[in-house]
């Protein structure tokens, strides 16, 4: 039997059974021997009714490969119902069809139709054209794994050996004529389904086989995230970034963050087109910038602060806010306080800002405000404000130490972007790479090289908090509705991050359940930028601390090391060891810098606060033995629950010192004695010759000789030399036995403090 009689019956057979046709244009797909289709000869279009910061993300991407885009419905209203949640995007077909009449006589021409939210090009118009030709067919869809929107037609779908199945109608390409065919069938209404429209069209074998339909299996076109997340990476291709579908090792041209995969989508668009390379680094980041330099009146910013527990360093939060470079009459301060303890320290920044800003209101704990409460208060003053240019969030936790913060992030002209701050010494950030599937953390491959600015840039994520900046038209825009900071029952940096970036707030209640979605409704889809392009500051520890001390941040030298060193340590500490900044005024007696001026204050205030001194008595029940030969007026470390801390300090600052001075000796940082001596005449004016139980001591001077008392200083009698002149926040270190019999100095007028240790006893 000749096989044209038998082939074409075995066809007609098999058209009426999908499950039996596998799809044979897989097997068909080869090189033509065709000439190139001239890129002058493509036509993009894409329907976008508001321009998001998706839009603006395709657009850029569609510049760099040189797409030449006709946006269609930019402006109108969208009538093509929530796609994201149900059935609808009808609107488009219909705007594709109006479009499509102006090219009906030109059968040369390729049409290319995307969506452009939740789209980014990833190669350029010659690659594209290519790629269809090879097909050797003349319309060509999206593929993807999932059934969208009726799963009852899934078996009226072709087979196919490899790749993906099912239809996905967020982009297409074919030659005008041929998508005419399909685009003039419609007949619907704007809130019907364009995807099952598309999928019913392609799933009649007739219709597939006249205007010559296929699908992009293999996805060497287009690549639908949704369902496929697992098998797309990120790859550098020739110093440019693409997406590598790693299943089928191909390279597609459009990206679609279909569904659920908004968040992967942001991903790659942090590196694609020409976002960030690991040769060229960050390619867009000076894109748009606004230089504060040229104009002429700064924008008005209001900032919000949040002191929602107790927090350390306070005072210093409020020292650097009043530092940063930026007119004080162009900020308005809100201050949220949630603490009773802190009410000094606004009162003391009230005093000093007063007049300084432009308006000050705070907001005390007797409100009884929630954090989201609170945080929605703040971020209203601004948007009730049309002058309000600018809401910056700042957080008690936050400690900037770039002045020129404020500056630079209004500068990037971002509608939200945030600093990079990390906790000292962790992995802890303000900011998540990435989601998991239940919407809370997750790490992004690239979050440790942000964090550790082994990648330097511009990223968009998916969350941030503690510190962040926001356009005052973001807030009367995107972001007007108010109550931001409450949705369900994430805490309020969550809530704010999740309404920013998601279409709606939540399904419909008649909403039918998927697996698969397909975005087109205009989102909120606000992009948030971290930016790690300068440094800016830490994140503090909140973890055990405790404000039973008079002055608590004392004993923060463990949970935050850094935010101490500069609060407590003297300025010129490190000269010592960078220019030997010390001197010998004695043999052996070596004098530095160690303590700050704030430090001699507050330990000076925690000893008289605590108040049990000991009044100078040999019989001591703090000491082994109980009887002291040659006792001071004091107060032990270990008294005010300081003895761990103190040690940790002589281990981190004072040993140091006493290998550079005493070289060839290692101490062990040990102290079985560290107190605070005080020195008055009516109680104990000095100290009569002695050694100290120690290999050596220290000795820093907690106030000032002329000012706070008279007469003071130390003696050491083998070598006739006095230190009688002791500067605040310095120490002398000395050996304690045998070669150094010294004295204490009498005490003529005031109250002279010391800080002693008998170190490595």
């Amino acid at each position: 039997m000749p096989w044209g009689y038998f082939g074409s019956h075995l066809l007609f057979l098999l058209s009426f059974s999908p499950l039996l046709f596998f799809d044979y244009t897989i097997a068909t797909e080869t090189e033509t021997d065709l000439p190139l289709i001239p890129t002058d000869k493509l036509i993009v279009l894409t329907v976008a009714t508001q321009e998001t910061d998706g839009f603006h993300r395709f657009m850029q991407s569609a510049k760099y490969f040189n797409y030449n885009v006709k946006v269609l419905g930019n402006g109108i209203e969208w009538k093509g119902g929530d796609v994201a949640n149900t059935i609808g995007g009808g609107q488009k077909v219909r705007l594709l069809k109006e479009a499509l009449e102006s090219y009906d006589d030109h059968e040369d021409l390729v049409v290319l139709f995307t969506d452009s939210y939740d789209v980014i090009f990833s190669g350029g118009p010659e690659e594209l054209l290519k790629k269809f030709q090879q097909t050797n067919h003349k319309v060509v869809f999206a593929a993807e794994g999932l059934v969208w929107p009726d799963k009852r037609l899934a078996d009226k779908y072709p087979v196919v050996r490899s790749g993906k199945r099912f239809l996905n109608s967020g982009g297409f390409i074919g030659y005008t004529s041929h998508v005419n065919k399909i685009a003039q069938q419609w007949d619907l209404q704007d809130n019907d389904d364009d995807q099952l429209f598309y999928t019913k069209v392609y799933i009649n074998p007739l219709q597939r086989e006249r205007i010559n339909i296929t699908l992009d299996h293999k996805s060497n076109i287009f690549q639908n995230l949704n369902g496929a997340v697992d098998e797309v990476v990120l790859t550098f291709d020739n110093g440019k970034a693409r997406v590598k579908n790693s299943q089928y090792d191909t390279l597609p041209l459009l990206i679609h963050g279909n569904g659920p995969t908004k968040v992967q989508l942001n991903y790659f668009g942090n590196y694609i087109p020409n976002v960030w390379t690991p040769e060229t680094g960050c390619g867009t980041c000076d894109l748009n910038m606004i230089d504060l330099s040229a104009v002429n009146d700064y924008p008005k910013v209001t900032v919000g602060i949040f002191i929602e527990q107790p927090t350390p360093f306070l005072s210093e939060l409020f020292s650097k806010l009043m530092s940063l470079e930026y007119p004080k009459e162009k900020m308005d301060i809100f201050i949220h306080n949630a603490e009773v303890y802190h009410e000094k320290h606004i009162q003391k920044f009230w005093e000093e800002a007063k007049g300084v800003y432009r308006k000050l209101k705070v907001v005390g704990p007797e409100e009884m405000l929630s954090q989201a409460e609170a945080r929605n208060m703040g971020m209203d003053i601004c948007r009730q404000d049309k002058d309000c240019s600018y809401y910056f969030n700042l957080d008690a936790d936050v400690a900037l130490t770039n002045p020129k913060t404020l500056k630079i992030l209004i500068e990037q002209n971002r509608k939200i972007i945030a600093p990079l701050v990390t906790r000292h010494g962790k992995l802890w950030s303000n900011f998540w790479g990435s989601l998991s599937a239940d919407g809370y953390y997750a790490r992004s491959e690239d979050y440790i090289d942000i964090v550790q600015s082994n990648k330097v840039g511009l990223w968009n994520v998916p969350y941030m908090a503690n510190v962040y900046l926001i356009k005052g038209e973001t807030l009367r825009s995107e972001l007007k509705e108010k109550n931001h900071f409450i949705l369900d029952r994430l805490d309020p940096d969550m809530a704010l991050c999740r309404n920013a970036r998601e279409m709606s707030l939540q399904r419909e209640k008649d909403s039918p359940s998927s697996e698969t979605f397909h975005m087109f409704r205009p989102p909120k889809g606000v992009f948030m930028y971290i930016t790690n392009r300068h440094e800016f500051g830490r994140l503090l520890s909140m973890a055990n601390y405790n404000t039973t001390h008079y002055n608590n941040d004392l004993w923060q030298i463990f949970e935050n090391p850094v935010d101490w060193k500069e609060k407590y340590l003297n300025v010129n500490y490190s000269r010592i060891f960078t220019e030997n900044f010390f001197e010998q005024p004695c043999p052996d007696v070596f004098w530095f810098p160690v303590f700050s001026e704030k430090a001699c204050d507050e330990l000076v205030e925690e000893m008289e606060n605590y108040g049990e001194w000991s009044g100078s008595r040999n019989l001591d029940k703090r000491i082994a033995g109980g009887y002291e030969n040659v006792p001071t007026d004091d107060i032990h470390m270990k008294q005010i629950g300081m003895e761990l801390e103190w040690l940790h300090f002589i281990r981190e600052y004072i040993a140091p010192v006493t290998l550079k001075v005493f070289a060839g000796y290692y101490t062990k940082g040990h102290a079985m004695l560290n107190f605070v001596v005080k020195y008055t005449p009516e109680r104990q004016s000095y100290l009569r010759p002695h050694h100290d139980a120690s290999t050596f001591t220290i000795n820093i001077a907690l106030n000032k000789k002329g000012v706070d008392f008279q007469g003071g200083g130390c003696k050491f009698a083998r070598y006739n030399c006095s230190l009688d002149s002791p500067r605040k926040g310095w120490s002398f270190m000395h050996p304690g036995r045998l070669t150094h019999l010294h004295e204490g100095l009498p005490v003529t007028n005031g109250t002279r403090y010391i800080a002693v240790s008998f170190i490595d006893p």
